[in-house]
């Protein structure tokens, strides 16, 4: 038997789905980013509606979904960005999901944000890329050394931001492992 969702007032665009993946909630900030109105989402599974595909086109999104396996083993895991479907065709969003619990049983709430473009590596001589503040801060701490589990303690963030923020530092530099985008940054003179 599905579990019946509350309401969620959030300015952040979710949807809510249960142990059988049906949608039980699709609030007005996920109809704002995606199009899809909530009584074309709700009842339906969220694979169908969501149809992720990553970068290269790959689907993401299915009935044997590995996130929705993880997280209803009550397992965390870590944002997610790819390709959703939306009304005018896909859109780049970053998941992230949370899991309550109810009296109908666990809830699975994915938080979406929208996700940069893909960045390919910039040219030689090219312009710095843009960093947020957080981004820099956390780069020098790369620099030096800290793990994520230590960047995480000294600025009072979850590891899973703090991976977030990393993944969002190598799409902006280019880079393919931490190590790649700490020397981008030096090129750049970003640390």
């Amino acid at each position: 038997m599905a579990a019946r969702a509350p309401e969620f007032a959030s300015a952040t665009a979710l949807f809510v789905f249960d142990d059988e993946l049906r949608i039980l909630c699709w609030n007005a900030g996920a109809e704002g980013l995606t199009g899809i109105r909530a009584e074309e989402a709700v009842g339906r599974e969220c694979w169908e509606v969501v149809a992720g595909r990553d970068d290269d086109g790959n689907l993401v999104c299915h009935r044997g979904c590995s996130r929705a396996r993880l997280v209803r083993e009550g397992r965390c895991v870590a944002p997610a960005v790819f390709n959703a479907r939306t009304r005018e065709g896909h859109r780049r969003l970053s998941f992230e999901t949370v899991t309550a619990r109810s009296e109908g049983g666990p809830l699975y709430l994915h938080l979406l944000h929208e996700a940069p473009a893909t960045a390919s590596p910039p040219p030689p001589g090219g312009p710095a890329p843009q960093l947020t503040p957080r981004q820099r801060e956390i780069l020098g701490l790369l620099a030096q050394g800290e793990p994520v589990k230590a960047i995480a303690r000294k600025l009072c963030l979850t590891e899973a931001t703090v991976r977030n923020h990393v993944r969002l530092l190598l799409l902006a530099l280019g880079a393919h492992s931490q190590l790649e985008a700490v020397a981008r940054a030096r090129a750049f003179a970003l640390v």
